[in-house]
């Protein structure tokens, strides 16, 4: 199937708003997607057959005496699946009560260009360039160490395209490219087997190293296998990006969107300009990041990404905003309106959530640590509590660090705290910052984290 093209996109989103004015809507907008993703996969050491999913359609969102109605349709070819589509968003906006926080879909603004999102490569990808990547992942993994055995993973690219148009006077069209790679695997010796160790790499553009993913994958379970119990204690860690994705996702950056700051659902509500973390602590949302795996010329509305400064040497400068909650403030968007493809309506979302690395490498970060952990994955953050903070996690596993370096593996370790004492009390950030899903960051330090050990 080959891509849509961008005039075809365009035309067809141009044509339901249209279609939606005449049969009654105030204002429309069309959002058209398609996207396109090949795999491969990898199951108890093994490559298994690849998969080639397409997907489109598209999004009509309609106000009616500001009352919004939403319907989709994935049939683009035909005229009257589009008008059907028209009909079903005017019958629930009609259906819908009026919304008096409804100020109107955005107005047109310039866009920037979004650098470093498009690789003509992946577009035109055989499945077999994905099988030599699967085999070099599990032929560096199983040569680095015998006693490493791959579980799960796979290697993966596909594109997206979206064009979006509304009754302000917004058109815009975008396209960009993803690539990834990743392993799962055990380290078995005697009857010793160890939790699973993962690693992957991403990118925009079709470069991706599968050789380090497979070694790193093999060194992590390897070095699981020789495991010491540690004490309880309140200790300092050091997050690597895994254990900070997971445990920033269900909290700090909820607290940053403004539609939960005005539900009263953020612990930064009316903390604008004040201290709330560490002055090592500097966090940019950016949607224009070359190459960023979240980077877009505009948001899920049409409005342009930009840069949000968030929190700058630990001092709360602004939220993220969709049009519906910066409208209710008086605001202009700041560009992070998301939404699932063309199946939903746009919800707030961050785009590259950047915390700014220093020049610290990892080894001087280590060494800054007498008596502490290394914590890589994490399970039980979804359980976290965003309003307050709170999270209870495992560990599974972390590393003990002595002196500087690295002593041991730690099984079944509980850490408990605070997110927003935890970024309080971060007092060194490394330099090895990289692209985790929506973040962007380095390893980070923090002191006094209860530690309960087994």
């Amino acid at each position: 199937m080959a891509m849509l093209e961008k005039d075809v996109m365009l035309t067809l989103a141009e044509k339901t708003v249209e279609t939606a004015l005449i049969k009654g809507a105030a204002e429309a907008e069309a959002y058209v997607y398609e996207g396109q993703a090949t795999s491969v996969g990898i199951e108890r050491g093994q490559i298994t057959k690849s998969n080639r999913i397409t997907d489109r359609g598209l999004g009509i969102r309609v106000a009616v005496n500001r009352a919004v109605g939403f319907a989709y349709t994935n049939i683009l070819d035909s005229q009257s699946a589009v008008e059907k589509a028209v009909i079903n968003a005017l019958s629930a906006a009609r259906a819908s009560k009026p919304d008096a926080d409804w100020n109107g879909l955005p107005e047109k603004r310039g866009y920037a260009t979004a650098e470093k999102t498009f690789d003509a490569r992946i577009a035109e990808l055989h499945p077999e360039e994905l099988v030599n990547l699967a085999a070099v992942m599990l032929d560096a993994a199983t040569n680095a160490d015998k006693r490493v055995l791959p579980v799960e993973g796979g290697a993966a690219a596909g594109y997206v395209t979206n064009a979006i148009v509304n009754s302000n006077g917004i058109s815009g069209f975008d396209k960009g490219t993803m690539s990834e790679c990743s392993l799962a695997a055990v380290a078995k010796e005697g009857n010793r087997v160890t939790p699973i160790c993962f690693e992957f790499n991403a990118e925009r553009s079709f470069n991706l190293d599968a050789e380090w993913v497979g070694k790193e994958t093999a060194r992590l379970a390897a070095s699981a296998l020789k495991t010491e119990p540690i004490e309880t204690k309140n200790t300092k860690l050091i997050l690597t990006q895994f254990a900070l994705q997971e445990l920033l996702y269900y909290t700090l950056i909820n607290a940053v969107k403004a539609d939960n700051v005005q539900r009263g659902q953020s612990a930064f509500k009316g903390k604008i300009g004040a201290q709330v973390a560490s002055e090592n602590i500097t966090i940019i949302d950016d949607g224009l990041f070359a190459g960023g795996l979240r980077t877009a010329t505009f948001d899920g509305e049409g409005t342009p990404r930009q840069k949000n400064l968030l929190i700058e040497k630990g001092i709360l400068r602004s939220f993220l905003y969709d049009n519906y909650a910066a409208k209710k403030e008086g605001k202009a968007s700041t560009g992070n309106a998301a939404r699932a493809g063309y199946l939903s309506t746009p919800s707030i979302e961050t785009t590259n959530f950047h915390l700014s690395p220093s020049p610290t490498a990892t080894e001087e970060l280590l060494s800054e640590v007498d008596d502490g952990l290394l914590v890589y994955y994490l399970q039980g953050a979804h359980s976290s509590n965003p309003v307050s903070g709170e999270f209870s996690v495992v560990a599974t596993p972390a590393w003990k660090i002595r002196k500087g370096e690295i002593a041991h593996c730690s099984r079944g370790v509980m850490l408990a705290g605070n997110i927003f004492e935890a970024i309080k009390n971060v007092t060194a950030v490394a330099g090895n910052e990289r692209k985790m899903g929506q973040l962007i960051a380095p390893w980070i330090l923090v002191e006094n984290v209860k530690v309960i050990g087994k």
